[in-house]
């Protein structure tokens, strides 16, 4: 069954006796697979030989991998287990912490324990209601549809949508030197959108770390953390179908509603500074890795082509950013104390009862948005 994912993965990992060891099959884009090896070596470091020997794939592409409808069925084959960085309800992959949390070097976006630090302290500016009264979103149109809709939502020909959208140039950025991409100085907005690109993105967290509204259109993806998120919350529900219309409602309901805009844009934050430090980060992985050994039926073993990885291996021969965002991200001693419980799994019922607040409060908003009638949604 592992084996058998070779065929979309771009690296197989083993740990054998507290030391890692990795078979390369094709280069991800970007420095994705390094710094997700990276990271592991980090949970090897932080909790030396508790984790149990293991045998994964990883696949680095922005979507899932593993379609469940593929392996229905008692002639079909069990689905290979794949480590990606997001999932969906019609996919079978293993959702896994994306490669950013120690730092995105091609686009100066730092490892995520700093940066969560300064996103913090750009809370502090200027204050939400000195915030401009619109929403802001700034990336890549071109990557997805529907971020080519979202963009429609800029004023033009006279309409006003409360968006403020702006194409991000990274080839020109990178000229000069990130100066207009620091994300700890983009809080400057009431509301902040998050919109998925081909799909997951990992612009994701730095919007909700940020106290302003988030203001997310339907996903389609969820990432390890995010279906602990609730609409009406910690971010305002936004449709796919309409942006436009959604996002103009949203921006009127806070702009009259303070409080509560406020209010919704600080639990994200909250949620993000405490449910997501770096200490929670590991612990999950932790407990991820050691209950998916427990799956494994044979012991693993070093692979013929595989090649023994250690963080001086890595960080030692990397230059510039990539060796700078390693060295801050290193894990320098070990944590001797022993990784957060881990709390017992979801009834079935408990997950309808999520499931159903969830579209509830969606439906709500959808109302809303019919009736038109901003002062009543302080109720």
């Amino acid at each position: 069954m592992v084996e058998r994912a070779n065929r979309t993965a771009n690296f197989r990992l083993v740990v054998v006796d507290g030391r890692a060891y990795v078979e390369y099959y094709w280069k991800a884009f970007q420095t994705r697979d390094v710094f997700t090896i990276w990271g592991i070596l980090q949970l090897l470091r932080r909790y030396p030989g508790r984790l149990p020997d293991l045998d994964l794939m990883f696949d680095c592409v922005d979507w899932p991998v593993t379609n469940a409808a593929d392996y229905e069925g008692a002639d079909r084959p069990a689905p290979p287990p794949v480590f990606t960085y997001c999932g969906n309800e019609s996919t079978l992959d293993i959702v896994f912490p994306d490669w950013s949390f120690w730092g995105w070097a091609e686009i100066n976006i730092k490892p995520w324990e700093k940066l969560l630090n300064e996103l913090n302290e750009g809370n502090k500016k200027i204050r939400w209601i000195n915030r401009e009264p619109y929403a802001y979103w700034k990336g890549n149109p071109t990557v997805a549809e529907t971020r080519q809709e979202l963009i429609k939502c800029n004023v033009s020909e006279g309409r006003e949508w409360n968006a403020r959208l702006f194409h991000q140039d990274w080839v020109e950025e990178i000229k000069k030197g990130f100066k207009e991409s620091n994300l700890a100085s983009q809080c400057n907005y009431r509301y902040k959108i998050y919109i998925e690109g081909s799909a997951w993105s990992v612009s994701e967290k730095y919007i909700l770390a940020c106290d302003s509204m988030s203001l997310i259109v339907k996903p389609h993806y969820y990432d390890f953390f995010t279906r602990g998120l609730m609409p009406l919350r910690h971010y305002w529900p936004i449709r796919n179908d309409d942006k436009c219309r959604s996002i103009k409602f949203a921006v009127d309901w806070g702009n009259i509603n303070n409080e509560k805009a406020q209010d919704i844009g600080q639990a994200a934050s909250s949620f993000l500074q405490e449910n997501l430090k770096m200490d929670y980060v590991y612990d999950y992985m932790f407990h991820l890795l050691s209950e998916y050994a427990k799956l494994l039926r044979y012991k693993p073993t070093v692979p013929p082509n595989a090649v023994e990885v250690c963080s001086e291996s890595m960080a030692c021969p990397a230059e510039g950013l990539e060796r700078k965002f390693m060295m801050e991200s290193l894990v320098r001693v070990p944590h001797y104390s022993t990784p957060c419980s881990l709390p017992p799994p979801y009834t079935t019922a408990e997950l309808g009862r999520m499931e159903r607040r969830k579209a509830y409060s969606m439906k709500r908003v959808e109302k809303w948005e019919a009736s038109g009638q901003l002062l009543a949604r302080s109720t």
